[in-house]
């Protein structure tokens, strides 16, 4: 099996201490990758969670104040018909 090399620009205080990590682990950065390439490779994803950034306030108001109207049925209108919902929604402009 041929190799190759790839180079990877990284931060240089994230690169010292992805580096104190895979010698705790017992590894080098060239196997660390290795790895991770292999299973993403053999699995076809990703093999972890890759999420967002933690919602700001605004959002999180957002959030808290749609989870306090569906526990409070009186701070919200609800709708089952789309038609009368768009009727009062335009009613208002």
């Amino acid at each position: 099996m041929s190799t190759t090399t790839v180079n990877i620009p990284m931060d240089a205080d994230l690169k010292q201490q992805f580096e104190a990590f895979c010698t705790d682990m017992g590894m080098t950065m060239t196997t660390a990758f290795t790895v991770f390439a292999k299973k993403a490779v053999r699995e076809y994803r990703i093999p972890f969670e890759i999420s967002g950034d933690i919602p700001n306030e605004e959002t999180i108001a957002a959030i808290q104040e749609v989870q306090q109207m569906k526990a409070d049925p009186t701070l919200g209108k609800t709708y089952t018909d789309v038609d009368q919902m768009m009727e009062e929604l335009l009613a208002d402009v």
